[in-house]
């Protein structure tokens, strides 16, 4: 079994409504509710589900840039939320992320060295300005792009190039877990498997764990080893990605499968549609929250959710599914 870099234990974050004259705390929005989720040691956890679902917001809360309203996080063993100001400031390090909009993640008025290399001063991994131009160089090589494009800015770049330089500037910290939070939907397809190629090249040389978010099950299937699908802040499945993409459990993840679109276009034909709209965060069905979209949906759906079923407890991986009563 690898050792376990981050682990999360039912996770929740909800942000609270106020209204009234005196803007008195009458809701929660439920973005996630009591979410399990372990990455290991050079492993790619990918994250999939609709716009809306609380995908990011796990991310962010998983390493403490938003804080949860409860739940345990641990990180190499860690309990991430008693961590100090100085302890948090040196975790920092340890984990980095890759946005979707590379170029509103770079600052416009800052040169390449210093969208890379500012990281490396502020945490004393370089001692002066002369080793920080020597390590964003050897970054640059590493991410495919020249050395002698340190002194241009962002607005020069295309956006496969701005998000190339997002990953050097992620891994200029040689970190343990890198988040990539929809990392390649704003590229065109050819620059997106230019960038998954590079993910997985530095997962190799750098010995790198990657958090994968995206709702693109066709680059999720090239690059995850497994996949945790994500309904209304809550986990509808959970397995392997050879698992699940040939042994579906849930209707929810084979709803997701259907509309993958195919390449014999009579496969497109037999999608299954779901109904209805997605309920609002701030008033989630009981049960399993699917139930109102679903078609195989019972009136046990509303009380109790699926049953977490573990498949391979020998890898000591989580490798479960839920299982409906169809």
């Amino acid at each position: 079994m690898s050792e376990e870099i981050l682990k999360v234990r039912k996770l929740k974050k909800y942000f609270p409504v106020v209204g009234g004259i005196f803007r008195h705390h009458i809701a929660d929005v439920k973005a996630v509710n009591g979410v399990d989720l372990t990455v290991h040691k050079g492993e790619v956890v990918a994250v999939v589900g609709e716009s809306g679902c609380g995908k990011s917001t796990l991310a962010r809360t998983a390493i403490r840039l938003i804080e949860p309203t409860s739940g345990e996080i641990e990180f190499l063993g860690k309990d991430l939320l008693s961590l100090n100001k100085q302890q948090l400031l040196d975790f920092r390090k340890d984990v980095q992320m890759v946005f979707q909009d590379p170029y509103a993640s770079l600052n416009p008025r800052k040169r390449i060295v210093d969208c890379i290399g500012e990281g490396l001063l502020y945490h004393h991994l370089v001692r002066n300005r002369n080793e920080q131009y020597e390590r964003v160089a050897e970054i640059l090589q590493a991410i495919g792009l020249p050395t002698d494009i340190m002194d241009r800015y962002p607005h020069q770049f295309s956006g496969g190039q701005q998000q190339r330089i997002c990953i050097g500037r992620a891994i200029a910290m040689n970190p343990k877990l890198v988040i990539c939070d929809e990392a390649v939907s704003a590229l065109d397809v050819s620059v997106q498997a230019q960038i998954l190629n590079l993910l997985e090249d530095l997962k190799a040389k750098l010995g790198l764990s990657y958090l994968f978010i995206s709702h693109d099950l066709s680059i999720v299937r090239h690059i995850a080893d497994r996949v945790v699908v994500l309904y209304l802040g809550k986990v509808m499945e959970s397995a392997s990605t050879e698992e699940l993409f040939s042994n579906p459990k849930h209707p929810y993840t084979q709803a997701l499968l259907s509309a993958t679109p195919k390449s014999n276009p009579r496969e497109n034909k037999q999608r299954m549609i779901l109904k209805g709209e997605i309920p609002s965060p701030l008033n989630p069905p009981s049960g399993c929250p699917f139930r109102t979209r679903c078609p195989y949906a019972q009136p046990i759906c509303a009380q109790t959710p699926p049953d977490k079923v573990v498949r391979d407890v020998s890898t000591g991986l989580e490798d479960h599914h839920y299982h409906c009563i169809l």
